[in-house]
């Protein structure tokens, strides 16, 4: 542990879900905030894969902030066997995350999403929340949240989308959108 490190007391379960863009960069800034108060944060991306400006960015922050990716882009390819095993994979890793005590603030990146191409069971993921421990800040992302997670999270966010520059043919722009 280093010496700023200040574990927290009580962790919340929080969910950022919905259609709008931001969910994924609201729980990288509530990583930053919780990195400069000295906690130590983890954060796990599902069905990503690709170089995302954070994978450059969050190493900097080391020790204070670890980042893992599990698996392959979502959305360019059929789901595979592949899929499905990788996103086990990450599933275990972030239970072992969890409970191994060095992490105050984790953060399951696009998790709902996972569930959503059924790469993950809503059981297990509601299985890894109900055992989090007390003091763990835990994070859930990604569109179409099931209602049983939603139902059990102390917070839920829904990014609504009101306009978005893909709608006058602007394209993801390198450390904006990724």
């Amino acid at each position: 542990m280093s010496p700023q490190h200040k574990p927290k007391t009580t962790g919340l379960v929080q969910i950022y879900t919905g259609d709008g863009k931001g969910k994924t960069t609201a729980a990288l800034g509530l990583v930053l905030r919780a990195a400069g108060h000295g906690l130590r944060c983890y954060v796990g991306q599902f069905m990503k894969g690709t170089p995302y400006g954070e994978l450059d960015s969050l190493p900097r922050l080391a020790p204070d902030v670890t980042i893992e990716q599990y698996g392959r882009p979502n959305l360019i390819h059929e789901i595979s066997p592949e899929d499905m095993r990788l996103a086990q994979e990450g599933l275990e890793r972030a239970r072992q995350v969890l409970h191994g005590g060095d992490y105050d603030l984790v953060v399951l990146d696009e998790i709902c999403v996972a569930l959503h191409f059924e790469l993950l069971q809503l059981e297990q993921v509601l299985e890894l929340v109900e055992g989090k421990p007390p003091a763990v800040e835990l994070i859930l992302t990604g569109r179409r949240a099931p209602a049983a997670l939603i139902e059990r999270a102390d917070l839920v966010t829904e990014m609504r989308e009101v306009k978005h520059p893909y709608q006058q043919g602007i394209m993801a722009r390198e450390g904006i959108e990724y």
